[in-house]
């Protein structure tokens, strides 16, 4: 399983956090981590409550909600 750091440096990188790579984020939060690791979590909050980074649940949340039928 990835690092916690790994995986914020990758969504950063590509300004995209997947559905995996987030579910992967949730059971790493729930382990023991280092500061490093708290600090680029926090990062990537900031960067997609910024919008710099998308995320792929929102995203398919939000198109379900423009394409309602009979909407």
């Amino acid at each position: 399983m990835e690092s916690i750091l790994n995986l914020v440096r990758e969504a950063l990188e590509t300004d995209f956090l997947s559905i995996t790579a987030e579910n992967q984020l949730r059971l790493l939060l729930n382990s023991k981590y280092s500061l490093e690791d708290l600090e680029a979590f926090m990062e990537l909050q900031q960067a997609t409550m910024n919008g710099r980074v998308k995320q792929e649940s929102r995203e398919l949340i939000l198109s379900q909600h423009e394409f309602k039928p009979g909407g």
